[in-house]
């Protein structure tokens, strides 16, 4: 963006700088998506730099539909996404069947370093029955780094999730993923804290099987770790995960099912993991009367293009008890951070209402 072009944002869209020390924030029009692209773009410029202060979007209640625009990038640093309500909040966008791809459709493509999203929902609305042999339609693109969701809810069938970096490290928490096939999947090491992860119908019918998780960790640790989150059924069967490529990471810890009966019997996709080189695991899942129903034992039988393995997917509680937020993540406090940011948040939502 020239100086120009951002001078004259600058005076068209309302920015306000509080008194030394005090936040700094944009406001963009309600329902507007006009306002919003450009309220992002703004923000870009404002926060290029990597220790610039944090900068907070407001996006009152509304519909921004930005039609078929994708992968609208979110490339400065510290910037923060704050709806009024995850209800009341939308973003959505519609890409034609042709451009169907997990790298084209992506409503938002964040490259920008600890990026905060509150309260809103994206939407990415991709004919998926319509749309052939797949329906890759992301609403979160994620080249960034320590990302942090609180109550964004994220609404699609296919890749809805994409986690791009390899290194990456990321955090969900009270936050709500929709989807059908690998609707969580990509790199790095993502804590998806008391989320409602809610599986769709695989065909408009009901029939076949989804899969909610498909990672492709290679140089982290930990993968994907689920804590405390519920499953949401629709209609379909469902497999936890499976691997996509590489050394697949993937762990459910205390993870509530509202319909059992609808997990397949394997509970990770044998014909699909790929790579022996997996990891997944699982612990302390319960019904919505909190009866255990992991098994005390389940293995997998992996065949891949690197050989075979034979996989144990339950694992017991010194297993479990290693997946901790310290441990995951020990140079850095998401649950922390979102919990300031949560109450600065609220503060400029009420200045900004008022």
């Amino acid at each position: 963006m020239n100086r120009t072009r951002l001078f004259l944002l600058m005076l068209l869209l309302p920015i306000t700088l509080l008194a030394r020390g005090g936040d700094r924030y944009l406001v963009v029009k309600a329902g507007d998506a006009q306002s919003l692209l450009e309220t992002i773009a703004l923000a870009d410029s404002l926060n290029r730099d990597s220790l610039a202060e944090r900068l907070y979007i407001f996006i009152p209640n509304g519909y921004y539909d930005l039609g078929e625009t994708t992968l609208t990038a979110i490339w400065g640093n510290n910037v923060a996404l704050i709806g009024e309500s995850m209800e009341g909040t939308i973003i959505r966008n519609a890409p034609p069947v042709e451009q169907e791809s997990i790298s084209k459709t992506a409503i938002l493509l964040n490259r920008g370093q600890n990026t905060y999203v509150q309260d809103l929902t994206l939407r990415n609305d991709l004919d998926y029955y319509h749309s052939g042999a797949a329906g890759r339609a992301v609403c979160w693109q994620d080249k960034g780094n320590r990302t942090m969701f609180k109550r964004v809810r994220m609404l699609s069938y296919q890749d809805t999730y994409y986690s791009h970096s390899e290194e990456c490290q990321h955090y969900f928490e009270d936050s709500e993923i929709h989807g059908t096939v690998d609707f969580i999947c990509g790199a790095g090491d993502v804590w998806f804290n008391r989320c409602l992860i809610v599986t769709e119908k695989r065909n408009e019918d009901g029939s076949g099987v989804n899969v909610i998780a498909a990672p492709r960790t290679s140089t982290t640790e930990w993968g994907y770790v689920f804590q405390g989150c519920t499953i949401h059924n629709e209609e379909s069967h469902f497999h936890l995960a499976r691997g996509w490529h590489t050394h697949p990471r993937c762990t459910w810890l205390n993870t509530i099912l509202e319909s059992p009966e609808k997990l397949e019997p394997t509970r990770f996709d044998p014909q699909s993991i790929r790579s022996p080189q997996c990891e997944f695991g699982e612990y302390g899942t319960v019904d919505m009367q909190g009866n255990l129903l992991t098994p005390t034992t389940n293995t997998v039988h992996i065949v891949g293009s690197e050989g075979e393995k034979t996989v144990q997917t339950s694992i017991n509680a010194e297993e479990a008890h290693r997946f901790t937020l310290h441990n995951v993540f020990p140079n850095w406090k998401p649950d922390k951070e979102v919990r300031i940011l949560e109450k600065k948040s609220l503060k400029l939502k009420k200045k900004v209402l008022k």
